[in-house]
């Protein structure tokens, strides 16, 4: 409705407001969130409407009558947030709704975090437009680090505003859209301020718990087959990663001179390319991560962005495990953790 939109668009201006009390010398950047939030609130319409609009093709209705089942699935079986998030639909027209700047030191795997007032510090930062987030990797690699630029079909505001459905994630497969939808939503459950690995590893916990249950509910033995196949090739690729990932953080240990590091750290992503091609050798030929490393030549903080997002999930869905499965139990066991000191986060996942 008109007056939910004047709604959400007052929500868009007190958020923006509250970032920029924490650094307006950055308000070109909070400037151009605010514009990104506000698209994606004007091209938001309730799902319903869009299912019923004759002008919406077919596929699409579908889609979002099985987006609404997830939903629903997403508050019964996972004790997700039963609001107006991913109740509506947006079309961009664009392939994903933001671009994610990442950085570490040229001999570093830690990233470079960036702090805000209400999300806090994380190991990256979010630009609405391709150009911007590119004009800011350039000012980055000028100071000598290394820096990724990766694009995002999904994010959460944490509760804070609806977020929409959008066009960047609903034409993929059906177990990679309640993945999304999932994952978006736990944030809203639990988040701590300054802990990406935390927030994101907890997250995609509950992605992977919540599209199993999803599959052995509603979906084919194909779907399944499908999931499980490619959940082996992700844990393959993600240990392909973490090795060479090991590999550069005792490199960068040593007392090298800068060059004599260089080279080495050059070793190591000629082997991660050749460790790749025989990866695919054992898949019989599939291709489906040569986009990872076509978007440029790997390094450290393309290697570390991944880290973030699976670092604890192993000790995540342990927990989920010994609440029996019970999810109301496991999110109050995480807020125990949520309480504790980050080091004492991370050695209790571990």
């Amino acid at each position: 409705t008109r007056a939910g939109m004047m709604r959400q668009g007052l929500h868009c201006v007190l958020l923006a407001a509250t970032l920029c009390l924490g650094g307006c010398a950055s308000i070109s950047f909070y400037w151009q969130a605010l514009g990104g939030q506000w698209e994606l609130t004007r091209k938001s319409r309730p799902i319903p409407e869009v299912i019923a609009d004759a002008a919406t093709p077919q596929p699409l209705r579908d889609r979002l009558r099985q987006v609404e089942r997830l939903r629903d699935f997403a508050v019964r079986e996972l004790g997700l947030p039963d609001n107006q998030s991913y109740r509506k639909y947006a079309d961009l027209q664009r392939p994903y709704v933001v671009w994610n700047v990442f950085a570490t030191g040229e001999f570093s795997m830690q990233p470079r975090e960036w702090c805000f007032p209400i999300a806090g510090c994380v190991g990256y930062r979010g630009y609405f437009r391709e150009d911007a987030a590119s004009e800011f990797a350039r000012t980055l690699r000028a100071q000598g680090l290394d820096v990724f630029v990766g694009g995002v079909p999904a994010y959460s505001t944490l509760g804070y505003l609806d977020d929409p459905v959008l066009n960047t994630f609903i034409g993929h497969a059906e177990s990679e859209v309640a993945r999304l939808i999932f994952h978006e939503l736990s944030h809203q459950v639990i988040y701590v301020k300054g802990d990406t690995a935390f927030n994101e590893s907890f997250a995609t916990a509950v992605e992977l718990e919540g599209v199993r249950r999803w599959l052995s509910t509603a979906g084919t033995p194909d779907q399944q087959r499908a999931f499980d196949l490619a959940q082996g090739r992700k844990r393959d690729f993600l240990a392909l990663i973490e090795t060479h990932k090991a590999a550069l953080t005792a490199l960068f240990a040593q007392p090298l001179t800068a060059a004599e590091m260089r080279a080495e750290k050059a070793r190591v992503f000629a082997g991660l390319l050749r460790d790749y091609d025989a990866l695919k050798a054992r898949w019989g030929g599939f291709a489906g991560y040569d986009f990872w490393f076509r978007q440029q030549a790997p390094n450290n903080a393309q290697l570390a962005s991944l880290a973030l997002y699976t670092e604890y999930v192993p000790g995540f869905t342990r927990m989920i495990a010994q609440a029996g499965g019970d999810m109301a139990v496991f999110y109050a066991e995480v807020r125990k953790l949520a309480a504790l000191p980050k080091a004492q986060r991370a050695a209790a996942l571990l």
